[in-house]
């Protein structure tokens, strides 16, 4: 499953790699963060609940605005 999370509060690539290894640090997690569009794109490799995903990025120093399943070819 992928999930997209929009996540405020990034202004470099310093603050990329940060929420990418927050993320990737979760047993189950693949992430990847997109700087310019202010999200990850998230593969979920196992269960890993909303609220885990949202207090990691948050430890992290930032603010996830939403999560979303993503769905089909294009999100």
């Amino acid at each position: 499953m992928k999930k997209i999370m929009e996540i405020k509060g990034m202004t470099c690539e310093h603050c990329q790699a940060r929420v990418e290894k927050a993320l990737n640090s979760i047993d189950g997690v693949e992430a990847k963060v997109e700087l310019k569009k202010n999200r990850a794109v998230v593969d979920l490799k196992k269960e890993v609940d909303d609220q885990t995903l949202r207090d990691t990025v948050t430890e992290a120093g930032y603010v996830v605005e939403c999560i979303t399943e993503k769905k089909g070819l294009f999100s």
